[in-house]
């Protein structure tokens, strides 16, 4: 093996040609490339973690990636952050504010010689920043949300995720040819959210750190809009008042249900979803819910209902149910427009005469049953086989079913390739995803390339993985 020498700071400070600016810059990058090369050469891989999901997972991944030799770094931007981490070493605290991001992040790259990042979602701007820096340096950037098809899968790609997903390269037609040689069974999508009580608990604990114990990061500032205080009340108002919504959901599902009118649904999102921000074009939810409502009232039959669907997630953050009703009296339709807060889709989605959705991964559901689909934004599953490019209007007059032989390929290609078993929030949904995701995370090949070289054993056969207690 050849050795690699790293030149002192000394030695570029006394080379009075160059301005001591430049020399320290330049000797930054020589280190940096010194120590990438060691990294590349010995094998060693070196992790650094930034946000993952609330909870535990990100701490277990990095504990699983340590047995196999690795080097786990974690960049802690707030107290929630550091709260779920849990580990004192590898642990970096980041005291600034988003102007210092850019330069502390070269820094710990450099310092650490980091081949590989971690993050959850790509598009806050922490993780835009370290996706762009990783990139041009030929890093490996490890990204993971929530499934594609959810509840009881999870993506995991590399490079980018929704909009900015490899996915979006392919055609029907491609998934298809790289199917050929495949035989993994075809699960059928589970009815319901899955962990959310696990989910919704978490979200809760984080915010309750960040509101009283974040005095460690003056700096800080989070993505959303919503100040954290109003964050953390929200998320703990639903997780106290969940059996009582309950109870009014399926008593007015229920309604729906026994209506014996046919209704379409519009599958909202929360307005502060990464894919709804990035990678639509609308500004909020209210834009959407109108163009909706105009829509519907223009063209749907005179005898049809409209319902609206909120997120599972959905904390009141927006006056959702009075700004439907409002915007349905202007437009004429009250009487025929409902709207149901969270709950299990699949009870009102299986008698549904179409579905229209910003990007919602629950649009997914409306394809496995068939029922015609029109998306909004950009996203994974908008092909032209299955997803509607009718003008709103005619079609809700009459929609276009999808192709299901070409969504059945395109689900198939998902589970072949990004949708990892499993769950972030409950105890068993972890266990069940730890099992396969530090494998594919230590492949040389993302999992697109692996099914293209035919080096994929294919996923394993779903398991569903409830977990009552909150771990």
């Amino acid at each position: 093996m050849v050795p690699y020498v790293i030149a002192s700071d000394l030695a570029f400070q006394n080379d009075p040609d160059k301005p001591q600016a430049c020399q320290n810059a330049l000797f930054k990058a020589v280190r940096y490339i010194c120590l990438f090369k060691i990294a590349l050469m010995s094998h060693a891989k070196a992790y650094l973690f930034l946000q993952g999901p609330h909870g535990p997972f990100f701490r277990q991944l990095g504990d699983m990636l340590r047995k196999a030799d690795a080097t786990i770094w974690r960049v802690g931007f707030n107290a929630g952050d550091a709260a779920f981490w849990g580990r004192a070493s590898g642990y970096i605290p980041f005291q600034g504010d988003a102007a210092d991001w850019p330069v502390t992040l070269a820094q710990i790259i450099t310092e650490h010689a980091i081949t590989d990042i971690v993050l959850y979602g790509d598009t806050r701007p922490i993780h835009a920043e370290a996706v762009q820096q990783a990139k041009a340096l030929g890093l490996r950037v490890h990204v993971f949300e929530e499934g594609y098809l959810r509840p009881y899968w999870v993506t995991y790609e590399r490079g980018g995720s929704n909009g900015h997903s490899r996915l979006m390269d392919f055609s029907v037609a491609d998934m298809r040819d790289r199917l050929a040689r495949s035989d993994i069974d075809m699960p059928t999508p589970p009815a319901h959210w899955g962990d959310m009580r696990q989910h919704i608990f978490y979200g809760a604990a984080y915010h309750w750190f960040v509101m009283f114990r974040n005095r460690r990061y003056p700096g800080f500032k989070p993505h959303r809009a919503l100040p954290v205080h109003q964050e953390a009340l929200l998320y703990t108002k639903r997780l106290l008042l969940m059996p009582v919504m309950g109870l009014h959901r399926r008593w007015a599902t229920h309604r729906i249900r026994a209506g014996g009118y046919p209704y379409h649904i519009a599958l909202l999102q929360l307005e502060h979803d990464a894919s709804f921000q990035a990678h639509s074009s609308f500004a909020n939810m209210q834009s959407f819910i109108t163009e909706v409502i105009v829509g519907f009232a223009d063209g749907a039959p005179a005898h049809h209902h409209l319902v609206f669907k909120a997120h599972p997630l959905e904390n009141g953050q927006s006056p959702l149910r009075q700004m439907i009703r409002r915007i349905a009296a202007e437009q004429g339709i009250a009487t025929r427009t409902h709207y149901l807060r969270g709950g299990k889709l699949a009870q009102i989605l299986n008698d549904a005469r179409s579905a229209v959705t910003v990007n919602s991964t629950s649009g997914q559901q409306a394809l496995w049953r068939g029922i015609p689909l029109k998306a909004f934004g950009t996203a994974v599953f908008s092909k032209p086989e299955f997803v509607s490019d009718q003008p709103l209007p005619a079609f809700f007059a009459a929609p276009q079913r999808p192709d299901a032989q070409a969504y059945r390929e395109y689900r198939q290609f998902l589970l072949e390739t990004s949708q990892v078993p499993g769950g972030f929030y409950s105890a068993s949904g972890r266990q069940q995803l730890l099992r396969e995701l530090v494998d594919r995370m230590l492949d040389d090949q993302d999992p697109y390339d692996a099914l293209l070289a035919q080096q994929t054993g294919g996923v394993p056969p779903l398991r569903v993985v409830r977990d009552t207690a909150v771990p």
